[in-house]
């Protein structure tokens, strides 16, 4: 295929011809050649080094040639160059760029955005720098006055901005100035072009630098607004939409240069959320939300809301081309198609404060300008509060009030308007809550389905009062309602009905918790039969439901009348889906939460559940590195799931998994997932490795090094900021594993607390939880290892005391506060500098209910109270705020013992040493006055005089 000589490269007629046709097959509809074997040709001829000067040949001068086949040349060779073109001879790249040029102008407008395409991705992979003619040829075209030439440079000027805009606002070697300031004032000029597609190529264009916010562009702020308000009106709806969007992004990023516009700006967007057009409207209606989080003056806004909120609520009602309006009509028994399916992504098991955010059902559906409303007025409502009420509510009621089935959109729009205001306006609901329920409990049973799925909704967003209101009889009653209605409709026969009202029923089972319980047969036996009635999309929120069922009622659960009514069908459905099909991960997920509320309970159920999450995590190890002989594809969600169960197992069965454990290969299979590339799979096998600590870490203790030390890597990791959750559960099973084991922890200790000092130590902005876990294993590391912690607990006491002093009253907080005490112990001097740190830790239990650790902590205080003489202590007390200090007294005495006695002065019982900081002069050395105490049994301390104890604080 490849030219001989010389002289300028030239293709092969045979060659083309041949290219040609295999692209002429490939895009053929009535072409009966096989297609794969169509692309495995031309990946074949894509060895040959010319090919891509042959499909730039075909693009820029095979005019004889269709302009689809010209095209096609063009797609092949923009994806061959990802991978090619930083390969390609030197001589093969100028060739393409040469040829590239000139075809800006063509005069087929998709010739012109297929190089557009070309152009984008070389500048990509070679920067502006690699091609030095290019943006000499975008000037000569925007400013050549013809339409395609000026067409075609802006096109692909706009790709570039969109997919690497930080290559125009970079130096460029040669050129005085950055490319954007060469390009700026061409753009603000387009945007006054008579030719509507350069208004929106050079509007969309400078949008793209809104979030770079490049000084070229702030120093043109009074120019890029008034050029914006220019194109307000302009008669083409995708400039208009573009202009909405540059000022909802300028409100988010830079709200300060809009300030002095703000009120002709609400005007601009008031007029255009009731554009015909919903896609500017649409826009135009994601100000609202943008400025209220913009946290900009609400009272500017206050005033329009009169205007604003009926324009919400007329776009919230259904456009008759919804496509919600076409599924609504989906009946049950009609199967789900494949892109019904929503993708589907297990989150990892998380130890700590901070669970992964719900998902949210919207986010694979279409967003309209309908929802885009409701969310607006959810924004507005939690602003404005109860002050919107006067305004929404004779809207709602009017449209609550009109008749007739041609009016159940606007009856529909109104009990999507209450739902959307639930939350922000619920002070000035909540004495009319009674009647709102009574009245949304009928339409339940509407005989529209769009009205009865709403419904659930709506309910769903008050359900924490009517959870609240159920301590007395009559709001008993309106909740049995409630959980009876919801019931009704997961068995309706509407799809759409089905997916509301099982998502409903879970948040209100997340509220409701242990009241749920007298309810629990009648609730099973309903989710059962629709567990055997749904198509598989909505199946997956049947499990979701049960799932949230079994957190909700727990222990509850475990009773043999229950357990008859769920556990057969779902052990059916366990035995039918095979472990390549994802429908498994929802059913996983399903029984990790049942094997927690059941326990011991589960026990029954557990060898299989058990043995196939290790045959399905031993099959995907197999596939990632031999698909064939594992007879399945990898994915890695599998192993994630099968280890979440198995950490459910677990937790409910305690030491019961023993024998489970001790008969299986589980801890080497775990050994490999903590070592896994994939970080939400050592993320849940590191949740699994510390749930085994707690209950069975003899079957651990065989590899018990080689756990450490792979754990103790997750928190000493450049990457650690990226891989927050590994590290947070890496660090939680270390100190899990540190109180089981005890000193055999102690080879790691110091590189593990050398790792967490550093996250202690720059808290601020960090995962909540990763500090909590932080702050607790080190306590616990310093509890059974306290000779190695605390000859460095002076580095650490302050950033750590701040930690546990965040951390909730539990057993994990006692254990760190053991080792602070053992730490004291070893080391009274360390804490000197940070007493009013660690004071303050102490005064943020609610109670210690360990008399033990009580204790332990009211001598710790007793002894550096009487170490403290001459007022010293006094004056580390002043510094508390009068709540702390009331807070501390409840540790003056230790439970059932006496008072510890008063230090005896005179008794030489050991010195504290003061290291001296850089050069301070010897006399600021205080003097130590010796003194004897019992304290602690082993505390070797000293009484300091007010001075003294400043400055100790002073020098450390």
């Amino acid at each position: 295929m490849t030219a001989t000589g010389s002289a300028p490269w030239q293709p092969q007629e045979e060659g083309l011809k041949e290219i040609c046709g295999l692209l002429e097959q490939q895009i053929s509809p009535s072409s009966s050649a096989d297609k794969s074997q169509i692309l495995q040709q031309l990946q074949h001829y894509s060895q040959f080094p010319d090919f891509n000067n042959y499909l730039v040949f075909i693009l820029a001068r095979a005019e004889g040639k269709s302009v689809e086949i010209r095209q096609a040349a063009g797609l092949l060779l923009k994806n061959n160059l990802r991978t090619a073109y930083k390969i390609m001879a030197p001589a093969h790249q100028q060739y393409m760029k040469s040829e590239l040029l000139p075809c800006l102008g063509a005069t087929d407008k998709h010739i012109r955005s297929t190089v557009g395409n070309i152009i984008t991705v070389v500048v990509q992979l070679g920067g502006i720098v690699g091609w030095p003619e290019l943006l000499q040829a975008f000037v000569n075209c925007l400013d050549s006055n013809d339409l395609n030439h000026m067409e075609g440079a802006m096109d692909a000027l706009s790709k570039i901005c969109e997919d690497v805009p930080q290559v125009l606002d970079s130096d460029v070697p040669g050129l005085a100035e950055r490319p954007i300031n060469i390009f700026l004032p061409r753009l603000f000029q387009f945007f006054q072009s008579p030719h509507a597609s350069l208004r929106k190529l050079s509007l969309g264009s400078v949008n793209q630098y809104i979030m770079l916010m490049p000084s070229a562009l702030y120093t043109s702020m009074d120019k890029y607004l008034h050029g914006l308000f220019g194109l307000a009106n302009d008669p083409a709806a995708e400039v208009r939409k573009l202009v909405c969007a540059a000022f909802v992004q300028l409100i988010e990023v830079r709200p300060s240069v809009l300030e002095p516009h703000t009120k002709n700006l609400i005007e601009y967007m008031l007029q255009v959320n009731k554009d015909t057009d919903d896609e500017v409207a649409l826009e135009a209606c994601e100000f609202w939300s943008a400025y209220c989080e913009a946290q900009l003056p609400p009272e500017i806004l206050r005033e329009y809301l009169p205007r604003l909120i009926p324009i919400l609520l007329s776009n919230m009602v259904y456009a008759d081309d919804d496509e919600s309006l076409i599924e609504a009509e989906e009946d049950e028994s009609l199967p789900d198609r494949d892109q019904d399916l929503k993708p589907r992504f297990h989150t990892s098991r998380f130890h700590g404060s901070e669970d992964a955010e719900d998902d949210d059902d919207d986010s694979f559906n279409v967003w309209n300008l309908r929802k885009c409303s409701a969310a607006a007025l959810d924004v507005l409502s939690n602003v404005f509060g109860d002050e919107i009420l006067p305004t929404l509510m004779p809207i709602i009621q009017a449209k609550l009030a009109a008749s007739g089935d041609e009016a159940w959109k606007d009856r529909e729009a109104a009990v999507l308007a209450l739902g959307a205001v639930g939350e922000g306006c619920i002070n000035g609901l909540y004495p009319h809550l009674s009647e709102i329920v009574a009245f949304l409990i009928p339409l339940l049973d509407d005989k529209f389905p769009l009205i009865r799925s709403i419904s659930c909704w709506t309910l769903s967003r008050f359900s924490k009062y009517i959870v609240q209101d159920s301590g007395h009889q009559k709001g008993y009653e309106q909740f049995d309602a409630t959980l009876m209605g919801l019931l009704r409709r997961i068995l309706d026969t509407n799809k759409r009905v089905q997916e509301a009202a099982c998502s409903a029923f879970a948040t209100l089972e997340e509220e409701a918790a242990e009241e749920l319980a007298p309810r629990l047969e009648v609730i099973l036996q309903h989710l059962m039969c629709a567990f055997g009635k749904y198509q598989r999309r909505n199946l997956r929120i049947v499990y979701d439901a049960i799932g949230t069922l079994a957190d909700a009622v727990g222990g509850e659960l475990n009773q043999t009348v229950y357990l008859e009514i769920l556990m057969p069908p779902l052990i059916a459905k366990w035995h039918q889906i095979p472990n390549s099909d994802k429908d498994l991960f929802p059913l996983l997920e399903c029984f990790t939460s049942i094997a927690q509320a059941l326990g011991t309970g589960f026990s029954q159920f557990a060898p299989p559940v058990f043995q196939r999450c290790i045959n399905i995590i031993q099959s995907q190890q197999l596939a990632k590195v031999d698909p064939v002989s594992a007879g399945v594809q990898y994915d890695k969600e599998f192993i994630v799931c099968a280890l979440d169960l198995l950490s459910g197992l677990t937790e409910g069965l305690g030491s019961g998994i023993e024998s489970l454990v001790s008969q299986s290969n589980l801890r080497e299979l775990l050994l490999q997932c903590c070592m896994d590339d994939a970080s939400d799979v050592r993320q849940s096998a590191f949740a699994l490795l510390g749930d085994l600590a707690r209950v069975c870490p003899a079957h651990l203790h065989p590899r018990l090094s080689d756990f450490l030390d792979i754990a103790a890597k997750q928190l000493n990791t450049p990457k650690i900021y990226e891989t927050i959750s590994v590290a947070n559960n890496a660090c939680w099973a270390i100190g899990e594993l540190a109180i089981k084991v005890r000193q055999e922890i102690s080879p790691i200790v110091m590189s593990v607390v050398s790792c967490l000092v550093p996250i202690l130590q720059h808290a601020e902005g960090l995962n909540k939880s990763l500090v909590e876990n932080s702050a607790i294993t080190l306590g616990r590391l310093a509890w059974v290892c306290p000779d190695l912690v605390s000859p460095h607990m002076e580095h650490f006491m302050q950033s750590w005391c701040i930690a546990l002093s965040m951390i909730r009253d539990d057993i994990e907080k006692e254990d760190a506060f053991r080792g602070l005490c053992a730490m004291v112990r070893a080391n009274p001097s360390g804490a000197l500098s940070s007493l009013v740190f660690m004071c303050k830790a102490i005064a943020s239990w609610h109670e210690i209910r360990s008399e033990e650790l009580h204790n332990e902590v009211c001598q710790v205080l007793h002894g550096y109270k009487q170490m403290l003489r001459n007022g010293a202590w006094d004056q580390c007390m002043s510094a508390l705020e009068p709540p702390v200090k009331d807070k501390l007294s409840k540790y003056q005495h230790a439970r059932n013992m006496q008072p510890p006695k008063k230090l005896e002065e005179g008794v030489l019982f050991g010195v504290l040493v003061i290291e001296t900081w850089g050069k301070i002069p010897i006399d600021v050395i205080c003097s130590i006055v010796r003194a004897g105490t019992s304290w602690l049994g082993t505390l070797s301390c000293a009484s300091l005089s007010s001075e003294d104890f400043s400055n100790v604080r002073k020098i450390h």
